[in-house]
């Protein structure tokens, strides 16, 4: 089923059908009419047909029903009808000089028009909807699949936090009391452990906990770095009004500090910044590079891989994530949207 719908085979079986079924109620126009006016029979009608439906489909639908604008949609699908009638009863007049046939009304003409439009029009919504339905549902299967599989690795790591705490509690009260950076070192490990033990278990959370786990990240990062290191993490903006998947931005601040360049001489530069408005977030994470094998390159890594999956399942048509890279810096620009 997956592939016929991939492949556009859905598309092919039902002009397949509907054409042929066609050539047979006209066949008659072959001796009556000549070859000539029953092809452009068949042309005319199937390539009216063609048009509404995939101005319904690929415009209509996206454009206007799927964003709430009932009375636009309702006013698009009216002008198709309109357009198909009007040119098709045309033909079907046109046609009666061949066939020696009494013409019939305007009204009787529009209505056996209108009937077949509607049919094949509500038969070929059917089946979008259908092929909709049905990726829609392999998403949510794959996203439970996903989350089984997170949950059971997650398990197999997980370590009692109780006695984890309680280990780092001890050790640091056995730090001396004057070294403030080893225990303000332990205090932001000792948080970024608690933010992932309590609060990454649910879908969605607030915008402020994900940047104070990554400022105590960038904290310790900096703690490995000498005076070659220049590292900037800038927030700016006000809170975003949708919610937002657990460390979803953390890959790309790793992936910095994991390809940062590591020149004797000069600056290595690091830099996120991270702009919020009330329906849009930007994470803008650049990173100075060195040149090296194509095996071990920034965008290669499984973590933007992994990224770009979490991305595509829990944020479709919501996301863009562009990758910019020169000979020296590697960027990595993610921008997030609120549902519409």
């Amino acid at each position: 089923m997956e592939k016929l719908w991939r492949y556009k085979l859905d598309h092919v079986l039902f002009w397949a059908v509907t054409i042929g079924f066609h050539l047979y109620t006209k066949m008659y126009l072959v001796e009556v009419a000549g070859w000539w006016q029953f092809v452009m029979e068949i042309v005319l009608r199937n390539g009216l047909l063609a048009i509404i439906i995939y101005a319904n489909i690929d415009y209509l639908i996206p454009a206007l029903a799927q964003q709430r604008k009932v009375l636009a949609y309702v006013f698009g699908l009216v002008i198709c009808f309109v357009f198909y009638i009007l040119v098709k009863n045309t033909h079907d007049a046109y046609l009666t000089v061949f066939t020696s046939k009494t013409p019939l009304s305007f009204w009787r003409y529009s209505f056996y028009n209108f009937s077949i439009a509607l049919f094949y029009m509500a038969f070929s919504l059917a089946l979008e909807l259908s092929k909709q339905w049905y990726f829609q549902r392999e998403r949510l299967r794959q996203m439970e699949v996903e989350k089984l599989n997170t949950e059971l690795e997650y398990l197999k790591l997980q370590i009692n936090p109780h006695f984890l705490f309680n280990s780092l509690n001890t050790i640091f009260f056995q730090i001396d009391k004057n070294n403030t950076d080893a225990r303000e070192t332990l205090t932001k490990f000792s948080d970024m452990l608690r933010f992932q033990l309590y609060e990454c278990n649910g879908r969605e959370m607030p915008l402020d906990k994900e940047i104070a786990y990554l400022k105590n990240y960038v904290d310790l990062q900096r703690l490995r770095k000498d005076e070659r290191y220049q590292i900037d993490f800038t927030v700016t903006g006000e809170g975003i009004s949708f919610g937002l998947a657990p460390l979803l931005l953390m890959p790309l601040v790793e992936n910095a500090f994991k390809y940062i360049s590591n020149f004797p001489e000069g600056k290595n530069k690091l830099s996120i910044r991270i702009n919020t408005k009330a329906d849009e977030l930007e994470l803008r994470v650049m990173n100075t590079k060195e040149l090296r094998r194509p095996d071990h390159h920034p965008a290669s890594g499984i973590g933007l891989k992994n990224l770009r999956r979490r991305l595509e399942l829990q944020y479709p048509d919501r996301h863009a994530l562009e990758i910019n890279e020169t000979k020296a810096e590697f960027e990595a620009v993610l921008k997030l949207m609120g549902a519409k």
